[in-house]
Order: C-alpha cells, then sequence, then structure tokens
C-alpha cells in the first residue's frame, strides 16, 4: 500500500495555519536561510525555530526522504493566520504499513505556550488524518512530568498504554478519534 501524495496546501483552523514542511524548508532552516519562508509570505516567530526545532529538522528531513512526496503523515509547520509568524510543529512520523498507525508529536515555541494553539492543531491533523479511513491507530508519548501534554492526549482520549522510566506511551484508537467522538469537556 502506498500513500497518495498530499492534496491541500495547508490546513487551516480558527486561529492557525498548518503548512506541511518540505525537504528544502528544512534545509533551508538548518542554513538559518529563511527563504522560501518568506516568499510564502510568512515570518519566523519570537525565538523561532528553537533548539527543538533545529534537533528536529534532520528527522523531518529523514522521513521527507523517505516519500516521493510529501503525505501528510510527515511534519507540519504551525503558523499563527493573524501574524503569519511560525510557532511551532507537529506531525507524524511517517505512517506505520504494518500498525495502520501513525505517532504524532507537537512542540510551540515558548513565548506561544499556554495559549491553547497546540490543542487547536493537533486537533486539526487528528481529523485530517483519520479523514483517510485507513488510519486505525495514532501513537504518542511525552515525558512523565511533562503536564501540559499529559493534560492535552488525555483531553483527546488518548488512553496510556505504558511507562518507563522517563516517557509515557499513549494510544488512540480508530473508534476515538475527534471526527468520532467529541472530546472530552474539563
Amino acid at each position: 500500500m502506498k500513500i497518495k501524495a498530499l492534496d491541500v496546501e495547508k490546513l487551516i483552523t480558527e486561529r492557525l495555519l498548518l503548512i506541511p514542511y518540505t525537504i528544502n524548508i528544512c534545509e533551508e532552516i538548518l542554513n538559518n536561510d529563511y527563504t522560501s519562508l518568506i516568499s510564502m509570505g510568512l515570518k519566523t516567530g519570537q525565538n523561532w525555530p528553537d533548539e527543538d526545532v533545529l534537533e528536529t529538522l534532520p528527522r523531518i528531513i529523514n522521513n521527507l526522504e523517505s516519500v516521493e512526496e510529501p503525505t501528510g503523515f510527515e511534519s507540519w509547520m504551525i503558523v499563527k493566520k493573524e501574524t503569519l509568524e511560525v510557532i511551532g510543529d507537529l506531525g507524524f512520523k511517517g505512517f506505520n504499513f504494518e500498525e495502520n498507525n501513525a505517532d504524532i508529536g507537537y512542540g510551540i515555541i515558548k513565548e506561544e505556550r499556554r495559549k491553547g494553539y497546540a490543542e487547536e492543531a493537533v486537533k486539526e491533523l487528528i481529523n485530517w488524518a483519520s479523514s483517510n479511513g485507513f488510519l486505525k491507530e495514532i501513537t504518542a508519548k511525552c515525558l512523565i512530568g511533562n503536564v501540559n501534554s499529559i493534560n492535552l492526549l488525555t483531553k483527546f482520549n488518548f488512553l496510556r498504554i505504558k511507562t518507563d522510566h522517563e516517557m509515557i506511551y499513549w494510544t488512540l484508537k480508530n473508534e476515538n478519534f475527534v471526527h468520532k467522538k467529541k472530546i472530552t469537556e474539563r
């Protein structure tokens, strides 16, 4: 089975644009070159890219090199619609064909945390990913002490499947995807 190339330029939420990374964009950012972002009308957010982004970009490039074109099961930039500033990223680490699942991750720059951006972005990406019909599960992991991620994953009905000395591992099965089951209000 092969996943087709992404057929949307971006995903749009109330306050955000989610724009897929390309190899070219990742390589430019690693070289402190923002030509592609500027040509798209985007700006770097305060302190973006941060150390986490710069550390993640080689893995994003590796994931993108394994597909002919972005499929959406790679990484996306999180952009504030109002200012067109890139404030973080989220996405999958590729699609696991054996398990019909994908592992999600996300990060927002420190200055923009606790404003609901991660929740808004994750909800949109889960809705997009689950609309394809073949995704059976989304997995995630977070550090044991990352209370904000624990709360977010719990809010989206992820279930803890195991914990080790450093990480908590999560699963969200198809029947609990956002578009099929309303997020629990807290």
